[in-house]
């Protein structure tokens, strides 16, 4: 009997640690959000979301102040459709422009917003002019290698 009780323990302990590390895991992925907070939706319009990902974080001086609910490719006007829930807690003008922005070098990305000077604020339902598209590494590097090459090619004709 004592042996049996002792079981039923241990395997509560391993079960209790594994759904723990189970929550770090999708806590520490973005996969996993706690938040009950009521929330409304606004949408903007991107050129490019480079690698930006559904429960991206929405910041604001550094605070996270909502999520990325939905990317969605607009066939119309050939631009990335993004659905942002933001916390209603947080009230921002309408005049308000959003960037996507990487945490680090080749950390994940996010959406920060600039908040702008209008009187009145966003609700449900508005769309974001205000937009500037993610900045992919590849371009720029690209970018930088025809720019070389270009004045490698142009002092080199400078010399015959």
């Amino acid at each position: 009997m004592q042996r049996s009780k002792n079981d039923v323990w241990v395997g509560l302990f391993v079960l209790i640690g594994a759904v723990a590390i189970l929550f770090l895991a999708l806590q520490s992925a973005n996969l996993l959000t706690l938040s009950f907070q009521s929330t409304y939706r606004i949408t903007a319009k991107f050129e490019n979301v480079g690698g930006l990902k559904p429960k991206a974080a929405v910041r604001s001086g550094g605070v996270v102040v909502g999520r990325v609910e939905s990317l969605v490719f607009d066939d119309k006007s050939f631009q990335a459709r993004v659905t942002l829930a933001l916390e209603s807690r947080y009230a921002f003008p309408k005049d308000s422009s959003l960037k996507i922005l990487t945490n680090g070098l080749l950390g994940e990305q996010y959406i920060g917003i600039e908040a702008g000077a209008a009187d009145t604020n966003l609700v449900a339902g508005d769309v974001i002019g205000a937009t500037q598209s993610a900045v992919v590494l590849e371009n720029l590097i690209s970018q930088f290698l025809y720019s070389k090459a270009a004045e490698g090619g142009a002092t080199g004709s400078e010399k015959k």
